[in-house]
């Protein structure tokens, strides 16, 4: 291609705007809208509306551009979308925006698990239908190479690892179904007691006017000791039943929401409330512990008195009883 000939077009526009500038400055001198001294630019203002110094703008750049009026066009050989591959993305992005703010408005008191799974499944679907997006083939443009591979930034891929990988560490599998459709039964029953519970102690604290610190929780202890334990046993249970599963994949937690729930439960009863629940089997404790106690001294004793005890025998020396039979006999024969 010659450059010759694209430079003389490029010139002859040029030309054409300085012609169409000349005119319009003469214009304006001949009506005497302004003078000499005024800058070009605050010429146009003066003379032009708004709309018409758009207009010749507008002209000016269609000039420039070799006559063609309108925007540029992107280069026939620019990557684009296809608009499949658009519409997965879409999908794909608002999924992952619905699900975000569910995740940051569960982050505390934590229901990530309980309210959030339907959005994460949403999300795995919108991303399997990319991963599986048809034209695969060398003929046709792949949507999975285009929105997965294209670049070494991988943002699809990035926030996908991102969502599974919290998932995980929440180990909301353990309180989903097995498809992951809905809460178990042992989940539901068990936020319903933690709601049960929260509730006594809101009943048993209203009435009462004074702050936190000096209020008397003998009433929360009383009322809502029944609750607590139920609650308490029962997490223990869903803690045994989930170590023989062994289902969870980061050791052997229960899912957040669970153990959250539980935690806050757990620091009402006994920071807030300093209420206490007395062990049933404090008695059998007890008397095993003394038992252990005196066990030594039992032992020590009974081999102390069964044990046989050696007489000692004292035995006279020969030679003391040589001597005190020759003193007898001096004796005698005085």
């Amino acid at each position: 291609m010659d450059p010759n000939r694209s430079v003389e077009p490029r010139r002859s526009s040029l030309l054409l705007l300085r012609l169409l500038l000349v005119v319009l400055l003469w214009s304006g001198l001949a009506l005497g809208t302004f003078s000499v001294g005024s800058s070009p630019h605050r010429v146009l203002h003066d003379l032009l509306s708004e709309e018409q110094l758009l207009e010749v703008e507008d002209l000016s750049l269609a000039l420039l551009q070799g006559g063609r009026m309108g925007p540029l066009s992107l280069p026939p050989d620019l990557p684009d979308l296809d608009p499949e591959c658009r519409e997965l993305l879409l999908d794909f992005a608002n999924s992952s925006a619905e699900l975000t703010g569910c995740l940051v408005r569960g982050a505390r008191p934590v229901r990530l698990c309980q309210t959030c799974y339907p959005l994460f499944q949403q999300v795995a679907n919108k991303m399997d239908n990319i991963s599986r997006a048809v034209g695969n083939s060398s003929e046709s443009h792949s949507c999975a190479r285009s929105l997965l591979m294209a670049d070494r930034m991988q943002i699809v891929v990035i926030l996908s690892e991102f969502f599974n990988s919290t998932w995980q560490k929440a180990n909301c599998a353990n309180c989903l179904t097995n498809k992951s459709e809905e809460l178990s039964n042992s989940t539901v029953y068990f936020l319903n007691q933690f709601n049960h519970t929260l509730t006594c102690f809101e009943n048993n604290l209203q009435g009462s006017t004074h702050s936190l610190q000096l209020r008397n929780y003998s009433e929360v202890c009383k009322n809502c000791h029944e609750a607590y334990k139920i609650l308490s046993s029962l997490y223990s249970e869903m803690q045994k039943i989930n170590e023989r599963e062994s289902k969870a994949e980061f050791g052997a937690h229960l899912c957040i929401d669970v153990e959250d729930a539980m935690n806050i439960t757990r620091k009402l009863w006994s920071r807030t409330f300093n209420c206490s629940v007395p062990c049933s089997d404090t008695v059998p404790v007890i008397a095993v512990s003394v038992f252990i106690f005196f066990l030594p001294v039992v032992f020590y004793l009974s081999s102390f008195l069964h044990s046989e005890q050696k007489k000692r025998k004292l035995i006279l020396p020969k030679r003391l009883k040589s001597s005190t039979s020759f003193a007898n006999i001096q004796e005698n024969s005085n």
